[in-house]
């Protein structure tokens, strides 16, 4: 059985994974007849917040213990993670991604991503195993490679600033429908713009579907 890893960032829109776009993934995961491999990092929250007020909380949350609510409790440490041991790795979205996996939403184009993040997907994309990413995270996997000589070609939908924000870290940026995706075949990066663009969880949950098929198709 394929293994696909699943990078979560903490369990909530505003602070860590979107909800329901990792639920849409793992969903579309385990009816492609692949097994998900939950994992996030072993670190602190940039901060919580209240998803009621949209305010923040002033409370300290973990994200690896945040993470495991929605796996159930069945999430390793990403430290822990080899690209040997998975055949692919796809990342849900959510501010998590641009929080607490790098911190694109302060820094935009300077930011600077979590290591053992950014040392799994080199590990991956070097490998040539294929990499998804869904709504923020395709900012994610453009700074992770930042500097170097991999340039991938990404969706986060049509936002021009974040677009301008990922050519700006040397990647590529192509404008995407909520319902579809956009492969790099040359790198094997899959994106979909998720909740960049989605108004509901119908349509969002077709183009997921859809990026999780092609990025098992590309194992």
């Amino acid at each position: 059985m394929k293994k696909v890893g699943v990078v979560l960032s903490g369990c909530g829109v505003y602070d860590g994974a979107e909800i329901q776009e990792a639920v849409l993934t793992l969903l579309a995961i385990d009816r492609a007849g692949a097994k998900a491999i939950c994992m996030a990092p072993d670190i602190e929250q940039m901060h919580v917040i209240d998803h009621i007020t949209g305010q923040e909380s002033g409370e300290k949350r973990n994200v690896l213990r945040e993470s495991a609510r929605i796996s159930r409790g069945d999430i390793k440490d990403i430290a822990d993670v080899k690209a040997e041991d998975i055949d692919a790795l796809v990342f849900p979205g959510g501010f998590g991604a641009a929080k607490n996996l790098c911190n694109f939403a302060v820094n935009g184009a300077d930011c600077s991503v979590q290591p053992e993040v950014a040392r799994l997907t080199k590990e991956m994309v070097e490998s040539k195993k294929p990499v998804g990413a869904a709504c923020i995270a395709p900012a994610l996997i453009a700074a992770i490679f930042k500097g170097t000589a991999i340039s991938p070609n990404l969706t986060i939908g049509s936002d021009a600033g974040t677009a301008e924000a990922i050519e700006l870290m040397g990647s590529k940026h192509s404008n995407c429908q909520v319902r579809e995706l956009n492969v790099d075949r040359e790198n094997r990066i899959v994106s979909t713009p998720a909740y960049m663009l989605g108004k509901g969880i119908s349509e969002v949950a077709e183009g997921i579907e859809k990026m999780v098929n092609s990025v098992i198709d590309l194992i």
